[in-house]
């Protein structure tokens, strides 16, 4: 359905046309040029009138707009000379035909604004050319049919060339307007189209009055009312549908033959004429007209023919541009028909591949290219030629393998096209992309593989493990999680590069302990997986983890022109039905670091309450950290007395925590908080605690001192002996009344650090004890290196006395030891009469335990301090 642009404009459009119908019909009886002077006037006013309302309603639209008042205005100004001609006297007929010529150069210059077209200087000269070209035809055409009747009636030359001369203007207006109107791709283009048609009627017109002049009658009514029909259309088009243009590639080539075709048509015209009629005196006009026809023709075909030598040239210059180009970037240039016959070749292929270029041309290319990419190219080949809307690509890329002259196969990468010379060759130019391709291969194998041991890298084992696992329809898929133990201790020691080599090692002597289809892959840092398809039996993927340990362990690894012993933790998880691939790993990695946290060198399988373990742990961290910010712990005080005297000489600071109303024993969060780090600000609080309460009681006279345990992680902290300073400083605690304790482990690990921070406390005036003595691997051998105050002895030895004799033994030695030292010794775990009795008697100065003294908060010690010193 059409929708019109304004919805008065139908009925404008049609009460213009009944007036003109109207007017029409009065004057059917009197002269035809009265009344096509009359309509013509109607509907010039009409449109005139619609165009006038266009350029003011598309003001936004400037080429529409002027287009509109340009029309507008040579319609008023032509039907004002059709006016004067059909009521003027002979005299005045030429000034009339000035003013119905001046209306059609004026529309015709609308039909130009709105086709919104503009051309160089040459592109005008050849416009004109081809509508002299067009003009020229037509009339003679003309005048072979009918015109050279008239002159011959008229007999006198100047009167018909005088009649002739506006409608053949108006004719070589219109045929300059038609080719700018027709290839126009403007929105008023359909504007510029109802002006041409205007154009059109307006030469018909003219040219039947020109006839009718001459033969001294009326013209033709149904000529005379062309142009008003005309007129009042145009007055509609602007107000009607938009139509989209129809300019494209062949309407550009329709417009182009259209010269030549009329001079075609015009010549058969003439020779007919000759041929067929008496001879007779030539008319000069029509001869100088046919001349310039043949000329200008002449001309054009020059033109022409230069224009295609130069395009010609410049493709040839392109061509040989294109392949210098591509030769020069170390591509093959070659040219060969659809049937892979090669007819030329560029001198590249002797670089590139080492084949001559006069032994390819005449050959095939398939000889040359590998059998399996042969059907490929086939049928690319064929799609240029036509694919299945019938129009063929101008291009197509192939990639293939070519045979070099070594017998190699080079992997390629081709682009063919059309070659412009005609369509029975292709152009194409082929690329060795061997370098490219070991990149690719290169990135590809350092994407997923390790560049230390060459193995599988993470990214891959993860990748292989989901896909085994989506594609298991039976049969048990374990994972293997293997740590090295003690491989830190490697790159300290002799570097990083050196850990290196021995990782490489350890991965040549894991390959060697599995499957040729299991994946053994580096995880990261001195771990490594094993993915194991057991297929339903599970002890085989035990056994691999067993012999995977001993592979690593059976003997040392040769390291730095030194000898290497390492042991290793070894984790297995089995997949469960759901289980999803991220778990299954995350389940071994936890069964690894059970193994490692029972010494290493072990197997261990998974169980559900490892993670559970693992899962407690960490809520029991985040509880920690939550606990030191609220204040949820509190210090206990252990009495340690002189076992002569019964005389409290000091307390042990014990931490307790309070977890909410849950008591949570110190062995279940201190060796958390020692792995989080929280060990250390959680210390630095029971220092200054202890020491602010020790310090107060001792202002109240009474000579006490405070022992407190060090962890390995406090006494590595940067500022610990600085922590210590300030602590003492701040309580006003005497340095030595405070005895710090570590136990014989925290010596042997990192013992030149650990020996340099407590002689920096030792000098502080800080005392020194060795806890749990006699339990440890060098106590004698640090008691020699670190000026220690006192020994405390393991609970392990006190509990067996008078019970076993050689831990009574051992305990008398230990006591001996230390009062040959010089140093103080403590007993811990005193717990029966008889363990007291025998401490007394083996000389030992000082205990603590349940039987001397239970921990007891700070107003208990404070008690005790007001009712005795004694326990």
């Amino acid at each position: 359905m059409i929708r019109w642009r304004d919805p008065r404009a139908p009925l404008a459009a049609a009460g213009a046309a009944g007036v003109v119908a109207f007017a029409a019909t009065l004057l059917a009886g009197g002269p035809a040029l009265l009344t096509g002077a009359v309509a013509g006037g109607v509907a010039a006013l009409v449109a005139a009138a619609s165009l006038l309302g266009v350029s003011l309603r598309s003001a936004e639209h400037r080429s529409t707009a002027m287009a509109a008042r340009w029309m507008g205005g040579g319609a008023v100004v032509w039907a004002a000379g059709v006016a004067l001609r059909s009521v003027a006297t002979s005299f005045v007929v030429g000034f009339a035909d000035l003013f119905v010529l001046l209306g059609t150069v004026i529309i015709a210059g609308g039909a130009l604004i709105a086709a919104d077209r503009r051309f160089p200087a040459k592109v005008v000269l050849r416009h004109l050319t081809d509508a002299y070209l067009c003009a020229a035809s037509l009339f003679l055409i003309g005048w072979v049919v009918a015109l050279r009747h008239y002159y011959e009636d008229t007999g006198d030359a100047p009167t018909f060339t005088f009649a002739m001369v506006p409608p053949m203007i108006a004719l070589l207006v219109t045929c300059g307007v038609i080719p700018s109107v027709l290839n126009s791709r403007a929105g008023s283009w359909l504007l510029g189209l109802a002006g041409v048609g205007v154009l059109a009627t307006m030469t018909v017109g003219g040219l039947s009055a020109a006839m009718a002049r001459l033969s001294g009658e009326q013209p033709p009514m149904t000529t005379v009312m062309l142009v008003p029909v005309a007129l009042l259309l145009l007055a509609a088009v602007p107000w009607g549908p938009r139509a989209r243009p129809v300019g494209g590639p062949v309407v550009r080539n329709v417009v182009a033959m259209m010269p030549l075709a009329l001079v075609a048509v015009a010549a058969c015209t003439l020779l007919a004429h000759l041929a067929g009629s008496r001879a007779a005196q030539p008319v000069t006009g029509v001869v100088v007209v046919a001349v310039s026809v043949v000329l200008l023709l002449l001309v054009r075909l020059f033109v022409l023919s230069a224009a295609s030598i130069r395009l010609r040239g410049l493709v040839s210059l392109g061509e040989r541009q294109l392949r210098e180009l591509a030769e020069s970037t170390g591509d093959v240039v070659l040219l060969c028909d659809y049937e892979g016959v090669v007819h030329q070749i560029g001198a590249g292929v002797e670089v590139t591949y080492g084949y001559p270029p006069e032994d390819l041309v005449g050959g095939s290319i398939f000889d040359y290219i590998h059998p399996e990419d042969v059907p490929g190219i086939q049928a690319a080949m064929r799609a240029m030629t036509t694919d299945e809307e019938g129009a063929a690509p101008g291009a197509c890329m192939i990639a293939c393998r070519v045979r070099a002259a070594d017998g190699t196969w080079r992997p390629t990468e081709s682009v063919a096209t059309r070659h412009i010379g005609g369509d029975d060759l292709m152009l194409v130019t082929t690329r060795d992309v061997s370098d490219e391709e070991a990149l690719r291969n290169q990135v590809a194998h350092l994407t997923f593989h390790d560049g230390v041991t060459g193995l599988p890298n993470r990214a891959y084992f993860e990748e292989r493990t989901r896909e085994v696992l989506s594609g298991r329809t039976s049969g048990n898929v374990a994972v293997i999680f293997l740590d090295l133990d003690g491989f830190t201790s490697v790159n300290d020691s002799v570097g990083h590069a050196s850990g290196d080599y021995l990782l490489g090692q350890a991965a040549r002597r894991l390959r060697g302990a599995v499957r040729a289809d299991d994946t053994l892959a580096r995880w990261g840092g001195d771990e490594f997986a094993v993915l194991v398809e057991t297929g339903g039996d599970a002890q085989m993927a035990v056994d691999m983890a067993e012999r995977l340990v001993r592979a690593v362990s059976q003997e040392p690894f040769r390291v730095a022109d030194r000898d290497v012993a390492l042991t290793a933790s070894v984790g297995v998880a089995f997949t469960e039905d759901g289980l999803p691939a991220g778990d299954l790993m995350r389940n071994a990695d936890v069964a690894m670091a059970r193994s490692k946290e029972l010494g290493g060198r072990r197997v261990e399988v998974f169980a559900a309450q490892m993670h559970a373990d693992v899962v407690r742990r960490l809520e029991l961290a985040a509880d920690l950290q939550r606990a030191l910010i609220e204040q949820q712990f509190a210090i206990e005080y252990q009495p340690v007395v002189d076992l002569a005297t019964s005389r409290v000489t000091a307390v042990e600071a014990l931490v307790r925590w309070w977890r909410g109303s849950v008591f949570v024993p110190p062995e279940q969060f201190l060796g958390p908080a020692e792995d989080t780090g929280l060990i250390v600000p959680l210390s630095e609080w029971i220092l200054r605690e202890a020491c602010r309460e020790v310090a107060a009681w001792r202002a109240s006279s009474w000579d006490i001192g405070l022992s407190l345990n060090l962890s390995a992680r406090q006494i590595t902290a940067p500022r610990f002996v600085e922590t210590v300073e300030q602590a003492l400083a701040e309580s006003g605690l005497p340095a030595s009344a405070l005895t710090l304790e570590v136990i014989e482990e925290m010596l042997v690990e990192d013992a030149e650090e650990t020996i340099k921070r407590l002689s920096e406390l030792r000098a502080l005036g800080v005392r020194l004890a060795i806890d749990d003595f006699g339990t440890g691997y060098a106590s004698l051998a640090f008691l020699r290196q670190l000026p220690v105050d006192m020994i405390k002895i393991d609970p392990s030895f006190v509990s067996g006395l008078g019970r076993d004799d050689t831990l009574t033994l051992l305990t008398r030695t230990i006591v001996r030891l230390g009062h040959d030292l010089g140093l103080t010794v403590v007993a811990e775990g005193i717990e029966r009469p008889e363990q007291l009795e025998l401490l007394r008697e083996m000389g030992c100065t000082r205990g603590q335990g349940f039987l001397v003294a239970r921990p007891m908060a700070a107003r208990g010690v404070d008690s005790l301090m007001r009712t005795s010193l004694t326990v």
